[in-house]
C-alpha cells in the first residue's frame, strides 16, 4: 500500500514538472518616427546565432507607421532572453535600404537602444530578459 501511494505521488510530481512555462507577452514601442509613411518592421531573436539577420529571427511583424510612435505585441513567448531589431521602411519597398558602403538609408534601432559602431550590435548588447506576464520595452529610432 505504501509503495502504491509513493508511485502516485511520484507520478503527480513528474506531471507537474512537465507542465509548460507560462506564456509571456512582449510589447515593443518604437519612438522617433519621422513620418507616417510606410511601416515599421520588427524582428525578434532568442539568441546570438543569426542576430540580427532574417535567418536568425524567431518572429516578426510589421506595423503601419504613425508619426511619433507605434507598438507591436508578441504573444505566447517563453520567459527567457530576447533581442529586437526594427527599421522604419518609410518608402514601403519591404527592404532595409542601404547606400554606399552599406550605410543605412532608413531609420533603425535595437532593444536596449544598443549602440551601432561599423555594424550591428552584439546580441548581448541588445538582449533583455522577458519574465512575468507582460514585458514592455521601448526602442528609439536613429
Amino acid at each position: 500500500m505504501r509503495f502504491a501511494r509513493g508511485l502516485v505521488v511520484l507520478a503527480a510530481v513528474s506531471w507537474l514538472g512537465a507542465a509548460p512555462a507560462m506564456a509571456a507577452e512582449l510589447h515593443v514601442k518604437v519612438t522617433g518616427l519621422r513620418s507616417a509613411d510606410g511601416a515599421v518592421h520588427y524582428a525578434l531573436y532568442d539568441g546570438a546565432r543569426g542576430f540580427p539577420t532574417e535567418a536568425g529571427k524567431i518572429g516578426g511583424t510589421n506595423v503601419k507607421a504613425k508619426a511619433g510612435a507605434v507598438v507591436a505585441v508578441f504573444g505566447g513567448l517563453t520567459p527567457g532572453t530576447y533581442a529586437v531589431a526594427v527599421y522604419h521602411d518609410e518608402n514601403g519597398n519591404g527592404a532595409f535600404d542601404q547606400g554606399l558602403f552599406g550605410l543605412p538609408l532608413e531609420d533603425f534601432g535595437f532593444s536596449n537602444d544598443a549602440p551601432v559602431w561599423f555594424g550591428p550590435p552584439d546580441f548581448a548588447d541588445a538582449a533583455f530578459v522577458l519574465e512575468g506576464k507582460v514585458t514592455e520595452i521601448t526602442i528609439r529610432l536613429d
